[in-house]
């Protein structure tokens, strides 16, 4: 079940109202979950019920996307905005420090986090910022043809591709290495996320600068890398070691950009490792 929690944040121009769409399951320490661009909260379906089992989930629509809106005018979307956004989401809550995974952009919101000191741990699935410029310019490039794609694609021809393994094939092969275990439903609500998210050109457009490059000493790091990531290649993962010598950096055989859906238990047994 959704819910949805409104937040006030500063801007030169007075505070302003931010809302914010989440899930929340389970019992335990608190564990937020950060999906990454162009997708929305459904994309952590697949572990949910795994994690609930030991952890307070929280899954939230990170702002523009799903079932968020877009930032009202005088915010931008980008770390410095969102990042503080996520601390006073966690307040509101009245979550003191929970631990953190997040995947692609959102993996990078988790480390950010992490390095802020807002969270107990880190565990990042492909995350963003590890990039060199020319796999930034290939992933952006991918992003932006997929986001066209789907925005060009007739609803009922998304909902006859979905109903087959080589359909959601074309839809869904650049985030899954496994797309045929997507169920029908998941691939055209995520396919319909990507095409109508208010928040997806301003934050592509925020991340052209952007490079991680702090170490977070403090703090258990875990970041997982899919051997068949063909968004943001896994060798990225070995830049993000040398950042944060002290994370434990693990291999996601078989998975892509999005292993939630490519290998359920592996990557839940992962994120309750690094959250222990």
């Amino acid at each position: 079940m959704s819910d949805t929690v409104t937040v006030s944040l500063p801007t030169p121009r007075g505070p302003k109202a931010v809302t914010v769409s989440y899930a929340r399951v389970g019992t335990g320490e608190p564990l937020l979950l950060l999906h990454g661009i162009g997708h929305h909260r459904q994309a952590w379906d697949p572990v949910i019920p795994i994690l609930a089992a030991e952890r307070d989930v929280i899954a939230v629509d990170l702002p523009g996307f799903g079932a968020s809106p877009a930032l009202p005018e005088g915010l931008t979307h980008d770390l410095p905005t969102v990042v503080p956004l996520l601390g006073a989401l966690c307040e509101a809550l009245e979550i003191e420090r929970p631990h953190v995974a997040g995947n692609s952009l959102g993996g990078l919101l988790a480390l950010e986090l992490g390095r802020e000191k807002l969270v107990r741990s880190v565990t990042a699935l492909s995350p963003a910022g590890f990039w060199s410029p020319v796999e930034r310019r290939y992933a952006f490039g991918l992003l932006i043809a997929m986001r066209q794609t789907a925005r060009r694609i007739p609803l009922p021809v998304v909902e006859r591709l979905s109903r087959s393994a080589a359909g959601r094939t074309v839809l869904t092969s650049t985030i899954y290495a496994r797309p045929g275990r997507r169920s029908p439903d998941a691939v055209v609500a995520e396919t319909l996320a990507l095409a109508r998210a208010e928040g997806f050109a301003e934050t592509l457009r925020a991340g052209t600068n952007v490079q991680f490059t702090d170490d977070i000493p403090t703090l258990p790091v875990t970041v997982a890398w899919g051997t068949r990531d063909r968004l943001l290649i896994r060798r990225q993962g070995v830049r993000a070691k040398q950042i944060i010598p002290r994370a434990r950096l693990v291999r996601l055989p078989g998975c892509g950009h999005v292993p939630m859906n490519d290998d359920p238990a592996l990557v839940a047994r992962v994120i309750l490792d690094g959250s222990r």
